[in-house]
C-alpha cells in the first residue's frame, strides 16, 4: 500500500504495489519535488482570523512550495497553520496581504502546532523552520540570530523592534541602542570618531558631551547656532571673533577682563534696545553697584548708584548736552574752564563762563543766552580808559560801573537769576587791580 509520511507528501510505493503505475507515480513525484523547490502564491480567505494551509498527499498544491507569498485582504491579524503538523520543512514566507478596512495592514502568524510561532509583519519575508513535532509542533525564525562574515544590503536596512541594538567588536564593547521615540544611544564613554582618532564626539563623563575637532570645529547654520545654557571658553586668552574675516575680537585677559579689538583701529561697542526699555551697563560691586545707561523715561545718559536707572542718579546728560550733577562736586586738584576773548563787550554765555575783555572803544557790557544759576568771571583790561555801560539785564552798582571807566584792570563776577529780563544778571567788580 502507498504511503505519504515524507516531508513533501510524495507517494511512497510499497514493495510489490502499483504494478503498471510506477512511471506515472514517479513522474508525479518528480513534479511535486520541483513544486517543493519553487515559488507559489496562496490567497488567504478574506478577513479570516485563521487559515489552514495543508500540503496534500501525492498531488500538486501551492502549499508545498518552499517560497510562499500569502495574499488576500485582512481586517485583523491572521494565524496561518501549516499542515500536516508532522512535516519538517524550511519555508520562505512573504506577507503580501492587504487591508480590507482602514486599521491595517496586518501581520500573519505562522503556526504548525501548539508550540512557538513566528509573526511576519505586513510586507516582510521570513525564513521559518517547521520541526514537524505533531500537535506540539514548533515554528522557528531561521534568521532570528544570523551570523555572517560580510553583509551587503542593497537598499534600506530596518531594525523594526523598539530598543533594537547594533553591536560592534569581537567582545561587543560598543553598542548603538534604539530608544523608542527618542533616538540612538552610543554606550558608555565610547566615541563617534570622524576622519581620525583626534576628531570625535562622546560622553566623556555622566552628563558631559565632549566634541573635539583636533584643531577647529566649524558650526554652520543658515540662521543661528543656539546655545540653551552657559557657553564657557575655558582657556586663558581665549578669543571670540566676529565678522567674515574676524575683524572684531573679544579677548580674555587672565584674571583681568575682556578686551574688544577692531582690526580697522576704530572700535565701537553698541548697546541697543528694542522698544521702550533702558539700555545700561551694570557694575556689580562687592558692597555697592553702579550703572551707566540711557534712561528710557527721560532719554538722558545717566551715571548713578545701584542697578536701576533713574532712581539714584549722580550725573545726567540730556540731548542738548546739559549736564546735571545730582549732589556735591568734590574736586581733587584744579578745576579749570576755557578762557574766551571777547573785545566788543557782547558775551554769549553758551560759549563759556570765563572771559577776557579788552575794549578798544566805548562799549556796553551785554551777556546773552544766560542760564538760571550760571555764574562766571570776566577779566577786564580797560587800560585805554574807555567809557563802559551795562545792558538793562545787568544789575550793577552805579558807582562800581562808573569806576570801570578809569584806566586799569578789573575782575568782574556775574550770576544769572533768570534767562531774560531786566536786572536778572547780578554783577560785581573789584577795584582797579593794576
Amino acid at each position: 500500500m502507498a504511503d505519504f509520511v515524507n516531508n513533501l507528501r510524495l507517494t511512497e510505493i510499497a514493495t510489490g504495489d502499483e504494478s503498471g503505475s510506477w512511471g506515472t507515480i514517479t513522474n508525479t513525484n518528480l513534479t511535486l519535488i520541483g513544486e517543493a523547490l519553487g515559488f507559489a502564491t496562496q490567497a488567504i480567505t478574506e478577513n479570516a482570523d485563521t487559515f489552514a494551509s495543508t500540503v496534500p498527499n501525492g498531488s500538486t498544491d501551492n502549499e508545498r512550495a518552499m517560497a510562499i507569498k500569502y495574499t488576500g485582504a485582512l481586517d485583523s491579524t491572521c494565524t496561518v497553520t501549516l499542515g500536516p503538523n508532522t512535516n519538517s520543512r524550511l519555508h520562505y514566507i512573504q506577507n503580501a496581504t492587504t487591508d480590507s478596512g482602514s486599521s491595517g495592514p496586518y501581520s500573519i502568524i505562522i503556526s504548525q502546532g501548539s508550540g512557538a510561532k513566528v509573526t511576519i509583519p505586513n510586507g516582510d519575508t521570513k525564513a521559518v523552520l517547521l520541526n514537524g513535532g505533531g500537535s506540539g509542533a514548533v515554528v522557528t525564525d531561521l534568521f532570528a540570530s544570523l551570523s555572517v562574515v560580510d553583509l551587503k544590503v542593497q537598499d534600506d536596512l530596518t531594525l523594526s523592534s523598539d530598543s533594537a541594538v547594533v553591536t560592534f567588536g569581537a567582545d561587543a564593547d560598543t553598542t548603538l541602542t534604539h530608544t523608542d521615540g527618542t533616538g540612538l544611544t552610543l554606550n558608555s564613554t565610547n566615541k563617534l570618531t570622524f576622519g581620525d582618532a583626534a576628531s570625535f564626539v562622546h560622553q566623556s563623563s555622566d552628563g558631559v558631551l565632549t566634541v573635539d575637532g583636533e584643531a577647529t570645529i566649524d558650526l554652520n547654520a543658515s540662521t543661528a547656532v543656539l546655545v540653551s545654557n552657559d557657553l564657557k571658553l575655558d582657556s586663558d586668552a581665549s578669543v571670540l571673533g566676529f565678522g567674515v574675516n574676524n575683524e572684531i575680537t573679544l579677548t580674555h585677559v587672565h584674571d583681568s577682563g575682556l578686551t574688544l579689538t577692531s582690526a580697522s583701529g576704530a572700535t565701537t561697542f553698541t548697546i541697543s534696545r528694542t522698544g521702550e526699555a533702558d539700555a545700561k551697563i551694570i557694575f556689580d560691586g562687592n558692597a555697592q553697584d553702579f550703572h551707566v545707561g540711557v534712561d528710557d523715561t527721560t532719554d538722558d545718559l545717566v551715571i548713578g548708584k545701584g542697578s536701576t536707572l533713574g532712581t539714584t542718579p549722580a550725573l545726567s546728560i540730556d540731548e542738548n548736552l546739559l549736564v546735571t550733577v545730582s549732589d556735591d562736586v568734590f574736586v581733587t586738584g584744579r578745576a579749570t574752564g576755557t578762557q574766551t576773548a571777547d573785545n566788543d563787550g557782547n558775551f554769549d554765555l553758551t560759549v563759556g563762563n570765563f572771559w577776557t575783555f579788552t575794549p578798544d572803544g566805548d562799549d556796553t557790557i551785554t551777556l546773552t543766552n544766560p542760564a538760571i544759576g550760571q555764574s562766571g568771571v570776566i577779566y577786564l583790561d580797560n587800560s585805554g580808559g574807555h567809557d563802559l555801560s551795562a545792558h538793562a539785564s545787568i544789575a550793577i552798582n552805579a558807582d562800581v560801573l562808573s569806576a570801570l571807566d578809569t584806566a586799569g584792570k578789573y575782575m568782574l563776577s556775574y550770576y544769572c537769576t533768570a534767562t531774560s529780563g531786566n536786572d536778572t544778571i547780578l554783577m560785581s567788580a573789584t577795584g582797579a587791580l593794576a
